[in-house]
């Protein structure tokens, strides 16, 4: 076997699939969906063909055009990060069909109960399948060096509708055959079905697979955008006056990276489960409602979430190790968007926040600093164990550092070229630096390209920004360590991002007394914007502040973005003399799991197996 990915069963020696044709019938009081797979290959092929599963039952495997079986073996032996080796042994064939059904436990399905949703009416599921989670919904050669077209017939119940990462074609009544799947919920089964149909034609790594099932509904806002969330009317009309800049954050986008390849650019606002603040499926990003904070900054997240339009969904890492390419790219994408739509100030202190993230990180990795590096070594890694702000911030301080050698005029040239030469394929950290040595003839004499890429910790000619406003941020928080808080005249302008950064650069010796009286004079446990609350609450149990731990509760209960689980989880856990904070989080997370997504319960219960 000639692994191309250390977490995939897939062999560089077989040919890849290129498209698969989808069915799924979801059982809601099940919490399964019942499954065909059509797979295509690039070519023939005689022999064994590996795949990824996880948690999937296979029925059958047969030639879709004689329904010959196929044999094949599920390995009884699973791999606790890549799953189940799947093994079909294929005659010649470039085709064939695999039954199957997912598993109420898919690590990239949450299934809610109507209680769980925003509307409290009706069952909702979606899916998030980065970073190698697309196995638990369908087999495949779940790695982003193999990437798939497909087509997808989702069957749901009437009374829901469905949206996809992918072009929608139709939503019609089942033909013959189509709502004749098996399930075990009479009264549901009779219910009157809907089958959605959809079409991606633009090739995809697996992890931006993405369907959501619920009572959904949309805004118009813009010539290209849709935002859609639960059919609540006060997050519908939140979000869309939240996201209202869409359109002009796109056009600036291609001004600056060139053409918007994946024709439509639409949100959903899923429940607050929801592990990340965005994910960027192409045509259809996924986004925490958390970003909708009433005053225009959520739409950061979304600049991110385009800028992946250009790098990661168009040039894409090869595989996690080089996760970078897609992150580090990405946040200097996101930066120049904003800092022409939003302007220099606020790009400032997305920088500075960014930087006291990096700082944060090396002293999170201070014992394995292998993760402190940008092209990383995760065989025997879980990516989801390891993620961080080191791609996306070290990469982007790497980028930055590029550009002040040439100059921005120049760098932008080049990240056109580069964008546009390998737009629709995986690569990896050293085919990047080949593109960057022979499109900027001598950058090696000038840049230590080896320390910035293999090299531990921040390179010392990273960049701290420079901007009047961080500094006098910065500048305020060092004065707190005598006592002095800022005046109101320091802070009548300020909003979240100047909050978070100023009370993330408080000093760690901060005591309980001094929490409390910050609080009282600005009320930031009550901040509407997480950010804002979550560092404050950090900041509270750190000092043993307990009077705030109710707070600490009713955030991890109503949340379960990971930006938020994980630091609040480990301040509560981590270092010595914390038994009583230990219980409380082990009794908080008790409670509070059934509303994660699985992403997000694996994290917190690897937070807590080490420290408690």
């Amino acid at each position: 076997m000639a692994p191309i990915d250390p977490h995939s069963y897939t062999d560089s020696t077989h040919p890849f699939t290129t498209h698969i044709s989808l069915s799924l019938y979801f059982d809601f009081p099940a919490s399964e969906i019942y499954s065909s797979a059509l797979l295509s290959l690039s070519s023939p092929h005689t022999g064994s063909l590996s795949l990824d599963t996880r948690s999937l039952s296979i029925n059958s495997i047969v030639d879709p055009k004689t329904l010959t079986p196929i044999p094949f073996s599920l390995s009884s032996e699973i791999d606790p990060i890549k799953g189940a080796l799947l093994t079909v042994t294929l005659s010649n064939q470039s085709e064939f069909l695999i039954s199957f059904k997912t598993s109420p436990n898919s690590s990239a399905l949450q299934w809610l109960s109507p209680p769980q949703t925003f509307n409290k009416k009706f069952p909702f599921v979606y899916t998030q399948c980065q970073a190698i989670h697309a196995r638990s919904i369908f087999p495949c050669q779940d790695t982003p060096a193999a990437r798939i077209k497909y087509s997808a017939k989702l069957n749901i119940p009437q009374s829901l509708s469905a949206v996809m990462s992918a072009r929608h074609v139709e939503r019609r009544v089942p033909v013959s055959g189509e709502a004749a799947m098996a399930c075990d919920d009479s009264t549901w089964c009779a219910e009157d079905r809907v089958v959605e149909d959809f079409v991606m034609e633009q090739p995809i790594p697996p992890y931006l697979f993405a369907f959501a099932v619920g009572e959904i509904s949309h805004r118009e806002v813009g010539p290209r955008t849709r935002v859609y969330a639960e059919s609540v009317p006060t997050v519908l009309d939140a979000a869309a006056r939240e996201f209202a800049g869409a359109e002009d954050m796109i056009r600036q986008g291609e001004k600056l990276f060139g053409p918007y390849d994946w024709e439509r650019f639409d949100l959903l606002v899923l429940p607050p489960s929801f592990p990340y603040g965005g994910m960027e499926n192409p045509r259809m990003v996924f986004l925490t409602p958390t970003v909708i904070k009433g005053d225009a900054t959520g739409a950061q997240v979304v600049a991110h979430e385009l800028a992946h339009s250009w790098t990661g969904n168009l040039v894409t890492n090869k595989n996690n190790e080089h996760f970078w390419l897609n992150e580090g790219f990405t946040t200097y994408a996101e930066r120049r968007i904003v800092e022409v739509v939003q302007g220099e100030d606020i790009a400032a202190l997305n920088i500075g926040i960014g930087w006291k993230g990096l700082n944060d990180e090396m002293e999170r990795f201070k014992d394995n600093m292998e993760f402190t590096k940008l092209k990383t070594n995760q065989e025997g890694v879980d990516p989801d164990d390891v993620y961080s702000q080191v791609p996306y911030e070290k990469g982007f301080q790497f980028l930055l550092r590029i550009e002040r050698q040439i100059g921005r005029p120049a760098f932008d040239e080049f990240l056109k070229k580069y964008i546009s030469t390998f737009k629709f394929q995986s690569i990896d950290t050293d085919t990047f630096l080949d593109f960057l040595k022979a499109n900027v003839p001598g950058i090696e004499k000038e840049i230590n390209l080896e320390l910035w890429t293999e090299g531990t910790g921040i390179p010392p000619d990273a960049h701290e920004p420079v901007s009047s406003i961080y500094t006098k941020i910065v500048s305020l928080a060092n004065e707190f360590k005598n006592g002095q808080m800022p005046k109101d005249e320091d802070v009548a302008d300020w909003g979240g991002q100047e909050w978070e950064l100023y009370l993330e650069n408080l000093p760690k010796s901060i005591q309980a007394y001094q929490i409390a009286a910050l609080d009282a004079r600005f009320r930031l446990s009550e901040s509407k914007d997480h950010e804002v609350k979550v560092a404050f609450l950090q900041l509270a149990i750190s000092s043993g502040c307990q009077d705030y731990y109710a707070e600490v509760e009713k955030t991890l209960k109503e949340v379960g973005r990971m930006k938020y689980l994980r630091p609040l989880y480990t301040h509560l856990v981590q270092g010595p003399g914390k038994e009583e904070e230990k219980i409380f989080a082990k009794r908080v997370f008790a409670e509070a799991q059934a509303c994660y997504h699985p992403i997000a319960q694996g994290v917190v219960e690897a937070i807590l197996s080490k420290h408690v």
